[in-house]
């Protein structure tokens, strides 16, 4: 079984940067398509953008979200630029069979998310 691990969260100042990285173990990454969800309170969760194997990504209606992997290191990355209040959430990277997918349902594993607050 796979586990996922967020890390790189915390507290930013408004125009501030962040890079947070997930850990996939018990599984080789190379053969999942790897998401990022975030959850805003009293939202539902939001799909941000993935990954295929071969680097291929969606996007988001913002430039602001840059995926990015490493499968020699089982890792991918979520860099995140000029923050905003409204990006206070808590960010999720998920691991899916299905190529390039946005449905959470398609998402095997979860980690148990890294909260992300920008605040002056």
């Amino acid at each position: 079984q796979g586990q996922l691990v967020e890390s790189g969260g915390g507290l930013v100042q408004p125009g501030g940067s962040l890079t947070l990285s997930c850990v996939l173990s018990g599984e080789p990454m190379n053969i999942y398509t790897m998401g990022w969800f975030r959850q805003a309170p009293g939202k539902e969760r939001e799909f941000m953008v993935a990954i295929a194997v071969n680097g291929g990504t969606t996007k988001y209606h913002e430039d602001r979200f840059t995926i990015s992997r490493d499968n020699a290191q089982n890792t991918v990355y979520l860099q995140i630029n000029a923050l905003k209040p409204a990006d206070t959430a808590v960010y999720y990277c998920a691991a899916s069979p299905v190529t390039l997918t946005s449905v959470p349902d398609n998402y095997h594993y979860w980690g148990q998310g890294t909260q992300v607050t920008v605040s002056s």
